[in-house]
């Protein structure tokens, strides 16, 4: 099993999603933060899951949520590119590295 390696933009845009849906209702933050790690352990433990939309990355979608895990299979990890909306500027992570 590869590491699982969060990119910083990742992180801050859980953390944004995280915080916006929290201060909306509150509890609603925290079960995105607990979709999204079961996300991220469904990708730890199946990285060939995802679904190969946008060649290099894979992406598999945050049950309950319109989010999804955008991430790259590297050699020595799993890479976290980007915890995207779904219906908020479709592909613009795809400059990341």
């Amino acid at each position: 099993m590869k590491p699982l390696q969060i990119s910083e933009p990742a992180a801050l845009e859980l953390t944004e999603a995280v915080r916006w849906h929290e201060e909306r209702r509150p509890g609603l933050g925290a079960k995105l933060f607990e979709a999204v790690s079961q996300a991220f352990d469904v990708i730890e433990h199946f990285p060939d899951g995802g679904a190969r939309r946008r060649a290099p990355a894979r992406q598999l979608p945050v049950r309950g949520f319109p989010f999804l895990v955008v991430y790259r299979i590297r050699p020595d990890d799993v890479y976290v590119v980007a915890v995207a909306h779904t219906r908020r500027r479709p592909g613009y992570w795809l400059h990341r590295p």
